[in-house]
C-alpha cells in the first residue's frame, strides 16, 4: 500500500508545478498554506523541524516557486501560530481557509495533491497526516480514494 501511494506521488509531483501556476492567485496561496499547516500540525504539534521542512518544502518545491515566499512564509507562521494557542481552534480556522477553494474543483484537487506531497517530503506519510489530507479532503467535498489515501 505505501509503494503504491509513493510510486502516485512521484507520478503526480512531476506535474504540480505546471498545475499550480494555473491557480497562482492570492486564495489557492492560503488554502494551500493552510493546508500546508494542517500536515504539519497533525501529530499534534508543530516542532521547529517540522516547521522548517514545511518552509524548505514552500521555498524550494518547483510547485509552489511561482509565489512569493516571504509571503507563503509569513501565511504559514500565522496558521500555525493559531494552532500553538489552541489545536482546535487552529484546525478550524485553517480548514476555514482551506474552504475558500471548495467551489473549484481543480484548485481543491491540485491543494490536496500539495499536501500529499508535503505529508511526504520526509519520506514518511505517516498516519496522523493522512489523516490530516483525508479531514482536508471532506472539507472540500473530495474523495480521499482518488489520491490513495
Amino acid at each position: 500500500m505505501l509503494d503504491k501511494f509513493m510510486n502516485w506521488v512521484k507520478d503526480t509531483s512531476g506535474s504540480l508545478a505546471n498545475d499550480v501556476k494555473k491557480f497562482k492567485n492570492k486564495s489557492f496561496l492560503e488554502a494551500t498554506v493552510a493546508g500546508c499547516a494542517i500536515v504539519a500540525a497533525a501529530d499534534g504539534s508543530i516542532s521547529p523541524e517540522e516547521k522548517r521542512k514545511m518552509i524548505g518544502f514552500i521555498s524550494q518545491s518547483e510547485a509552489l516557486k511561482v509565489f512569493d515566499v516571504n509571503e507563503a512564509i509569513k501565511l504559514f507562521e500565522k496558521y500555525t501560530a493559531t494552532y500553538e494557542f489552541d489545536a482546535e481552534v487552529g484546525k478550524a480556522q485553517a480548514l476555514k481557509v482551506v474552504a475558500q477553494v471548495k467551489s473549484k474543483p481543480d484548485e481543491a484537487r491540485l491543494l490536496i495533491r500539495v499536501c500529499c506531497a508535503i505529508g511526504s517530503a520526509d519520506g514518511n506519510f505517516d498516519e496522523h497526516e493522512k489523516n490530516a489530507v483525508r479531514d482536508i479532503c471532506r472539507e472540500l467535498g473530495q474523495d480521499p480514494g482518488e489520491f490513495n489515501l
